[in-house]
C-alpha cells in the first residue's frame, strides 16, 4: 500500500543477486557487477547491463564485482549497488524506510558482518537482519526444520559453498568453503590456456560451463566452438571444446566440494547420520545444476543426493517465508533487533 515500508530479501551473492519484496515475489534476478567511471568513480549501471560490460570496456569505464568469496570486496560499491537494488526494490513511493533480510555465508566473520549491516544501513535499510545461506536455502527448498531428526543442506554459490546439517530449527554441524561458479569458472580458464594455449575471457569461460558443464562422465559428449586468441600467433582463433573436458577442468574444484561435504557428515552426530543417509542430501545453488553434480557426490559420500526445486531461488524465497512468518523463523537469524 501507498506509504507504508516495504519488506525485502536479499540473497548477496557472489555471482547473482536476487530480491524478494513482500506481497510481490522474487522482483529483481540481476549480476552482482557494477559499472564505474575510473576517474570519478561514480556508478555507470548495475546488474544485467554491467555485466555486458565484462572485458569489452575502454579503459575510462570499470566493471567491477564488489563480492568475492562470498563476502564484501569493496565496501563503497557494494553499498551503491545495494542502494540500487533497494530503491528499484521499493520504487519512490514508499515513506518508510525498508526492512531487509541479507543472507550470508555461514562461518562469516563478525567483520563481514558489520560490514553488510552498515552497507545495508547506508544504503536506505531502517533494520537489516541476517540469515546464514544453509538455513534460508533449507527453508526455501520447503524442508521441514523444526523436526527433531537431520536435514543436510549443501548450497553451491558464485563464490563459495555453505554445507549443513539442521535440525530442531538450528544448524547443528556446517561448513563453508571458497569453491564455487567462480571457481568452476576460472579452472576452465586455466585448462584451456595449458590444453589449447588459448586464452579465453570470464564470460566465455561461464558460457562454456553453463552449455556443456559437466562434472562426471556423460554417455554422450557435447561439444561447443569457443574463441580466444592463441598464445602463439597472439591472433583469435576458434577450437571445439567437449564436455569431456570439462569434467578434467572442473575436477579439482567439485572434488574440494566434496571434501567438505564428506568434513561435514565426519563430524555429525550419529543420530542425525542415519537420517541423512535415509533422506538423502539437498542441493541448491547455480552449482547444483552442473552435469552429474549430484551423481558425483552421491557415487563419493553413498548418500541420496537430490537438487531442489528452482535451487538458484532457494536462499532468496527462504528469506521470504521468514516475512511471512516471523514467529517462527526469529531464532534462525543471525543478527539484528527483535524481530517483529
Amino acid at each position: 500500500m501507498f506509504g507504508l515500508s516495504v519488506d525485502i530479501g536479499i540473497d548477496l551473492g557472489t555471482a547473482n543477486t536476487r530480491v524478494y519484496v513482500r506481497g510481490k515475489g522474487i522482483v529483481i534476478r540481476e549480476p552482482s557487477v557494477v559499472a564505474l567511471d575510473a576517474e570519478t568513480r561514480k556508478v555507470l549501471a548495475v546488474g544485467g547491463e554491467a555485466r555486458r560490460m565484462i572485458g569489452r570496456t575502454p579503459g575510462s569505464i570499470l566493471a567491477v564485482r564488489p563480492m568475492k568469496d562470498g563476502v564484501i570486496a569493496d565496501y563503497e560499491i557494494t553499498e551503491a549497488m545495494l542502494r540500487y537494488f533497494i530503491n528499484r526494490a521499493c520504487g519512490r513511493r514508499a515513506l518508510i524506510r525498508p526492512r531487509v533480510i541479507i543472507c550470508i555465508p555461514s562461518r562469516v566473520t563478525g567483520v563481514h558482518k558489520r560490514a553488510v549491516l552498515e552497507a545495508a544501513s547506508q544504503a536506505g535499510a531502517r533494520q537489516t537482519y541476517l540469515v546464514e545461506e544453509p538455513m534460508a536455502a533449507a527453508i526455501g527448498a520447503g524442508l521441514n526444520i523444526w523436526e527433531p531428526s537431520g536435514h543436510m543442506v549443501a548450497d553451491i554459490g558464485g563464490g563459495t559453498t555453505d554445507i549443513a546439517v539442521i535440525s530442531l530449527g538450528g544448524i547443528v554441524v556446517a561448513d563453508s568453503c571458497a569453491v564455487g561458479g567462480d571457481k568452476f569458472d576460472a579452472s576452465i580458464t586455466r585448462y584451456v590456456r595449458r590444453m589449447h594455449n588459448l586464452m579465453i575471457g570470464e564470460r566465455t569461460a561461464e558460457d562454456i560451463k553453463i552449455k556443456i558443464g559437466s562434472v562426471y562422465p556423460q554417455d554422450q559428449s557435447e561439444v561447443a566452438e569457443i574463441r580466444g586468441r592463441d598464445f602463439v600467433t597472439g591472433l583469435p582463433k576458434t577450437l571445439s571444446f567437449s564436455s569431456d573436458e570439462t569434467c578434467q577442468a572442473l575436477f579439482e574444484p567439485t572434488h574440494e566440494i566434496v571434501r567438505s561435504i564428506k568434513g561435514v557428515l565426519e563430524r555429525t552426530p550419529p543420530e542425525l547420520a542415519a537420517d541423512i543417509v535415509d533422506r538423502g542430501i539437498v542441493c541448491t545453488g547455480g552449482g547444483a545444476l552442473l552435469n552429474g553434480f549430484t551423481s558425483l557426490v552421491s557415487e563419493e559420500t553413498g548418500i541420496p543426493v537430490y537438487v531442489a526445486e528452482d535451487p538458484m531461488s532457494c536462499v532468496v524465497l527462504g528469506a521470504s517465508k521468514i516475512f511471512e512468518s516471523p514467529n517462527m523463523f526469529k531464532d534462525s537469524l543471525v543478527a539484528g533487533a527483535k524481530f517483529m
